[in-house]
């Protein structure tokens, strides 16, 4: 146990986020999602019982956004929806990036096959054990000064 760190945050999963570097990309993704199939050798954690915002809030207390990327927050959007349509886990990752000063308009919703290609180029997939559909998202580390 460490002294002001999220419990959530385990050490498997501390130290693949301490490994990323700056421009590097981080996915949480709910519990349906392909996780062992689209990881291909990467790093799979799994958190199993908590929400794609909590898991989220615990990801984003340790590293920062990315300021030099237009949009360095991504949610897999709903298909056959209108653009602005978000689930109810979309609307409360969109509310915590809010509160962690990312303006709106810098978090991409992301088609759910661009999304599976996107998710290609992450270092990390946090699985956590959100059920409801698209409960994805994906966050851009920035440099920590």
């Amino acid at each position: 146990m460490l002294k002001g760190i999220d419990p959530l945050l385990t050490p498997e999963l501390l130290m693949h986020l301490s490994a990323m570097g700056h421009g590097e990309w981080v996915a949480v993704v709910d519990a349906n999602f392909t996780a062992d199939f689209l990881s291909a050798g990467k790093p799979l954690v799994r958190l199993p019982g908590h929400t794609l915002e909590r898991v989220s809030k615990a990801v984003l207390s340790v590293i920062p956004l990315a300021e030099d990327v237009a949009c360095p927050a991504a949610y897999m959007r709903v298909s056959h929806q209108p653009l602005e349509h978000r689930t109810a886990a979309q609307q409360a990752v969109v509310a915590l990036l809010q509160q962690e000063g990312l303006p709106e308009n810098r978090v991409e919703p992301v088609e759910r096959f661009a999304f599976y290609d996107k998710i290609k180029g992450a270092s990390l997939i946090v699985q956590s054990g959100e059920a409801t559909a698209y409960g994805n998202a994906m966050y851009c580390k920035g440099v920590i000064l």
